[in-house]
C-alpha cells in the first residue's frame, strides 16, 4: 500500500515544513517504501506521530478582487508529504469501515469518491421534478456550513466516529493525528514562530 501511495503522489503539490518534495518521494518510492512502512507500522502500534508531521506552514493564496484586501486571500496549510501518506492509510481504514457498515447514506455527496456538488444537484433536481410532476408541494432549505471542519471539536468528532463503530485502534490514531498540531505563517519567505 505504501509503495502504491508513493507512486501516485501528485508532484505538483507543495512540500511541507520538512522540505521533502513529493517528487523526491515519488521518484525514489522504491527506496522510501520500506523505511516509511516501518515508521507507519510503528505509528499504528504506538500511536506516536513524528513531531515534524504535526507541523504546518500556512501560506496565503490569492483568490480574486483587490490584492490589498486580506479578505481576498485564503489560508492553505502545507504539511509533510510523508505525514499525508500516513493520513491516507488512516483514511482508507475509515473508508473501509464506513463502506462495510453502510454508515453513510447514499444521499451523501460531499467528500465521497465519485460524487460532487454536481451529482448532489442532479439527484436533488431529479427528486424535486418527480415531486412537482406528482403535484406535491416542495419546500427547500439549503445550508452551507462554511469552514465547518475548521471549527469542529475534535472530541465530538471522535465521539461520532466511536458511535459509528470505528475500532479503538483507529480512533486512537485519529486522535493522535489531531492533537499537538503547530503552525506558522509564511509570507514572502518570512516565517513566523511556531
Amino acid at each position: 500500500m505504501v509503495s502504491d501511495l508513493l507512486h501516485h503522489l501528485d508532484t505538483h503539490k507543495s512540500m511541507g515544513p520538512d522540505g521533502i518534495h513529493p517528487r523526491v518521494l515519488r521518484e525514489l518510492a522504491e527506496v522510501f517504501t520500506k523505511p516509511l512502512s516501518i515508521i507507519y507500522q510503528q505509528f499504528w502500534l504506538t500511536g506516536e506521530v513524528p513531531v515534524d508531521w504535526r507541523l504546518a506552514n500556512v501560506m496565503l493564496i490569492y483568490n480574486k478582487g483587490q490584492n490589498e484586501d486580506p479578505g481576498n486571500y485564503r489560508p492553505v496549510s502545507l504539511t509533510s508529504v510523508s505525514g499525508k501518506v500516513m493520513e491516507q492509510i488512516i483514511l482508507s481504514a475509515i473508508t473501509r469501515h464506513v463502506q462495510e457498515n453502510q454508515v453513510i447514506r447514499p444521499s451523501q455527496h460531499g467528500f465521497m469518491k465519485g460524487r460532487s456538488c454536481l451529482t448532489n444537484l442532479i439527484s436533488f433536481y431529479d427528486k424535486v421534478t418527480c415531486l412537482v410532476d406528482e403535484r406535491k408541494a416542495v419546500d427547500v432549505v439549503y445550508l452551507d456550513f462554511s469552514k465547518d471542519f475548521d471549527t469542529i471539536s475534535h472530541s465530538i468528532l471522535l465521539e461520532k466516529l466511536a458511535a459509528h463503530g470505528l475500532d479503538e485502534c483507529t480512533l486512537h490514531q485519529v486522535k493522535n493525528c489531531l492533537d499537538g498540531r503547530a503552525q506558522r505563517v509564511v509570507v514572502n519567505g518570512v516565517k513566523s514562530s511556531w
